[in-house]
């Protein structure tokens, strides 16, 4: 079964009026030639046309979910004024793993399975996380492992606690009209234990501790399309009826895998699969819509858009893509009287 298909009349109609609809042709006029793809890539910021199919209201709450790259998208909605109920301020208490550390990254989901986990544990009836699920470090100190190292590691009681709180922010997500989801990977960590992915590689004591414990997975398409079906019940259930998730892929690379290939193969790979999974997830809902934020990022020029580690984005890029969103989805400012 195609995902979509038209006409051939639909389909020459859709060409000829999307001026952006073609690579490159070298007998085109002028005007035509600006709008290729060719002369758009890596000319100062990609930014591809949008046509939203909701209007984001400035009283509206937002929720974020997903990997680090989210979190740049929370921080630049936040700068806007925009209620983003997932930047809780409950979190400034949680202690960082080291100086320099940011606060930002310990809510991030790197893949579907987390951020379904995550949604479970906040919106379905009756499930409650794992006791397994808080694995001993052997010097006192206990790892929650739906979290990530940028938290620092503490007692059992202080470990439940932060659970506690990350399961009540996350509950909040039913009053928002906007949930924000950005994929990030597909390497992930499986507890053999507990049958978890888990969100952040085991640390060097669990695999002394427990060497069988824990397995290195790739996922296939149809878990992370089973995930992100699992994710639309939840939120439509326990949501507000006029709920709108937008879905995003990070531009961020694996910073490693544990697969033994290239990182860029191993990258590559993971990004299709994700871009793919959100353009089908996309399509097959009406509450669901894609932004192109991969695609700015990846085609806007390198120099723009990459930290000196070619990994992260810089600020200026995140502020460009949220930029480009609300100048398409948030709602005008009001007429002055």
């Amino acid at each position: 079964m195609s995902l979509a298909s038209w006409s051939s009349s639909e389909a020459l109609r859709n060409l000829q009026s999307t001026p952006e609809g073609r690579w490159h042709k070298p007998d085109a006029e002028p005007d035509q030639v600006a709008r290729q793809a060719a002369s758009r890539i890596g000319q100062g910021f990609f930014l591809p046309p949008v046509e939203p199919a909701f209007r984001l209201r400035r009283t509206d709450k937002v929720f974020a979910i997903g990997s680090c790259f989210a979190r740049g998208l929370e921080q630049g909605l936040l700068g806007r004024g925009m209620d983003v109920v997932s930047a809780a301020k409950e979190f400034d208490r949680f202690e960082l793993s080291r100086p320099g550390v940011t606060r930002l990254g310990f809510t991030n989901k790197y893949t579907t399975a987390a951020i379904r986990n995550e949604l479970t544990w906040a919106l379905h009836p009756g499930a409650e996380y794992p006791d397994d699920a808080y694995v001993p470090l052997g010097d006192g100190n206990w790892v929650d492992l739906q979290t990530n190292p940028t938290l620092k590691y503490v007692d059992l009681e202080r470990t439940r606690e932060r659970r506690r709180l990350i399961t009540e922010v996350t509950r909040r997500i039913t009053d928002c009209r906007l949930v924000v989801i950005t994929l990030g990977l597909v390497e992930g960590w499986r507890d053999t234990k507990t049958g978890l992915m888990t969100n952040m590689a085991p640390l060097p004591p669990m695999l002394r501790a427990e060497p069988d414990r824990f397995r290195f997975e790739v996922m296939e398409y149809d878990q992370c399309r089973a995930d992100l079906e699992a994710i639309h019940r939840m939120l439509t259930s326990a949501g507000r009826p006029d709920l709108q998730i937008v879905v995003t892929v990070s531009p961020v690379p694996l910073n490693a895998t544990f697969s033994g290939r290239d990182v860029v193969v191993a990258n590559a790979h993971s990004k299709a699969l994700l871009r793919t999974a959100a353009e089908e997830w996309a399509t097959r809902h009406d509450d669901v819509h894609y932004f192109p934020s991969y695609e700015i990022a990846t085609n806007s020029d390198p120099k723009l858009v990459w930290a000196e580690d070619l990994r992260h984005v810089q600020g200026r890029t995140t502020q460009t893509i949220i930029g480009w969103f609300l100048e398409h989805y948030l709602e005008p400012e009001p007429a002055p009287a």
